[in-house]
This record gives structure tokens, C-alpha cells and sequence, in this order.
């Protein structure tokens, strides 16, 4: 096994497409002996070090234009002779298939070129696992070699703090609308923002966009100043994915800001934060995962139903379940 594990890692980090998707079906699979071999792959990666890639967090109402953004944007930076990952969080799959799949078929020109990956998100209801996974697989496209890898998470919500917590900024994608759409963002989602990019920034929809930068700037301003950021971030801008207008400055000042918090010692930081975190979650998926497993699971079927029954308050059992975990 060790054998097989080498030689999947000497190939992924030589950039074998082949390799990456193979090593990400295995990260993405549930098999407690596939679990063992990931992390090995994982630890094998680890240790043969390498550059960073940029990991850019991406989100957006639905209908903002994600799919054409991305691959406007990732066939620009390709041009200018870099590789680009695209991974995706869905955890809305498992009930309605998503829309991963749609946005691959719309990526076309990006998916076709052996400079670009795409990936969608296993199909899993529990977001914590759909997230474990993607993070993962950020990990091998950068040991693979990619120089940008962007993490897309579908539709607005939990997931949207999740890929904050495996990026290194993270990009806001709005649509041009009235003053009212303001406030349908939260307030979350507007501090995990470094970047708001209002799309569709073309025809007469231009001036719309123009006067939603404002707003977001405006609100922006009102935040309070993070010390993570130099003067001038988080910042609001237009862009036009479909006319590829913006897009350019747009990644200088991706690339500033990442540069700045180098230079600062908070990208180091950031990702050192990042790691405990995910330690965390894996102690916390890990004791879930001990729920579905016999015996505990036998008694919580028991438990449940004379919780159902009136017999016995939720509080009473659940301590009763957590009793006998400690026991094992």
C-alpha cells in the first residue's frame, strides 16, 4: 500500500491530470480503508513541499453569472501562463442535484484546456464532509502544480463561511440591482468579503452596476478596518465577464492583497489558523461518524423511539449515549 500511495504522489505532484482526479476520488470516498490511504497520500504530499497556489473563495446569487466568470477569468489567467483548478462546494446536491455539472458543460473552452481542472463536489447532504473533501482536494491541486485554485461554493449560506476557512481571500460575485438588494446580503457574508466584483457591468446595465459598487463601497467603509487588510480593502468593483472588461484589474488586486499579507506575515498566519481548524473539524467528523456504528448506533434507534414515545427527555438520553461513547 505504501508502494501504491508513493507512486500516486510522485505523479500527482508531477502534474498527471490522470493522477489528481484518481487521487481525488479517493479523498472523496467514505471507505474507512480509503480514509486511511488519503490521509497517507496527503502526508506524503505534505512532505515534498512545494510553491503555494493562490486559493480563491468564490460566491454569488444565483443567476450572477459564475459560470461565465470563471471561466472568463480562468482562461485569462491561463494566458498569462498559469494552471487553474476549479473545485466546488455544493452541499444542496444530495437534494437537487446542484448546479456543478450545468456550470462544467457551460465551462467549455476552460474544461478543454489541459491547463485547467475542474471538479465538481461528491454529491453528500452533510456539508461538514462535502467540505472536508473539497479542502483535500485544494490541497492536492496545489501539490499538482496548479498556481490559482478557485473554490466555488453554490448559492448563499452556510457553505459561504466554510470556504473562507480554505482560502486565502475570498471573492463576493454580485449582479447589478436597486438599493434594496443591499440588504439581502448579510452582514457574514459582507465581513468574509475581501473583494465584491458586480458582474454584468455592460450595455445598459452599466450604470445600474456603477451605482451597486457604490453601495457595497459605502458599506464596505462602515465595516470595521481588519487588521489583515492594507489601505483601500475590502474593495468594490465592476466587471463585465461576458465582455471580459475588469477582469485584469480585478486580479491585480487579488494578487496585491495576497502579496501584502505575505509580506505582513498574515497569509502564514491565516493558513496556520486554517489547519487547526480543520484539525478540529476531523476530531468533530470523526466522533459523528462513531454514531452510525454499532452499538451505539443500535441504541440510539432505541433511544430514539422512547424519546419519541415520552418516555425519556432527549437531554436524559443523549447523555446516556455519550456515556457509553466514553466507555469505548
Amino acid at each position: 500500500m505504501a508502494d501504491d500511495i508513493d507512486d500516486l504522489a510522485d505523479r500527482v505532484a508531477a502534474g498527471d491530470r490522470r493522477a489528481l482526479a484518481r487521487a481525488i476520488t479517493l479523498i472523496e470516498s467514505g471507505r474507512e480503508d480509503h480514509r486511511d490511504r488519503a490521509a497517507a497520500l496527503i502526508e506524503a504530499l505534505r512532505t515534498r513541499g512545494g510553491p503555494q497556489a493562490v486559493r480563491i473563495g468564490l460566491s454569488g446569487t444565483p443567476g450572477v453569472g459564475k459560470s461565465t466568470f470563471i471561466e472568463s477569468f480562468g482562461m485569462m489567467l491561463i494566458a498569462q501562463g498559469l494552471r487553474v483548478a476549479v473545485l466546488a462546494v455544493d452541499p444542496s446536491s444530495a437534494r437537487s442535484g446542484g448546479s456543478i455539472l450545468g456550470d462544467k458543460t457551460r465551462m467549455e473552452r476552460l474544461s478543454r484546456d489541459s491547463r485547467a481542472f475542474i471538479r465538481p463536489s461528491p454529491a453528500q447532504s452533510h456539508l461538514g464532509g462535502v467540505a472536508r473533501r473539497t479542502r483535500e482536494a485544494v490541497a492536492l491541486c496545489e501539490a499538482a502544480g496548479f498556481d490559482v485554485v478557485l473554490i466555488e461554493t453554490v448559492g448563499v449560506g452556510q457553505s459561504e463561511t466554510v470556504v473562507a476557512e480554505m482560502s486565502d481571500l475570498f471573492v463576493l460575485l454580485l449582479a447589478p440591482a436597486g438599493g434594496d438588494e443591499l440588504q439581502g446580503v448579510k452582514r457574514g457574508i459582507m465581513e468574509i468579503a475581501d473583494i465584491i466584483l458586480i458582474n454584468k457591468a455592460d450595455g445598459d446595465l452599466k450604470p445600474a452596476a456603477e451605482r451597486t459598487r457604490a453601495d457595497y463601497a459605502g458599506a464596505l467603509r462602515l465595516l470595521r478596518k481588519r487588521p489583515q487588510d492594507p489601505e483601500g480593502f475590502p474593495k468594490a468593483a465592476c466587471i463585465s465577464a461576458i465582455e471580459e472588461q475588469g477582469l485584469a484589474a480585478a486580479w491585480e488586486d487579488m494578487t496585491n492583497l495576497v502579496d501584502w499579507r505575505r509580506e505582513n506575515g498574515h497569509f502564514d498566519a491565516r493558513r496556520a489558523e486554517q489547519a487547526r481548524y480543520w484539525f478540529g473539524e476531523e476530531v468533530r467528523q470523526a466522533l459523528l461518524a462513531q454514531l452510525d456504528k454499532e452499538p451505539v448506533r443500535g441504541i440510539m434507534d432505541d433511544l430514539g423511539a422512547r424519546v419519541a414515545r415520552g418516555d425519556v427527555t432527549p437531554a436524559i438520553a443523549a447523555k446516556e449515549v455519550l456515556t457509553l461513547m466514553r466507555g469505548h
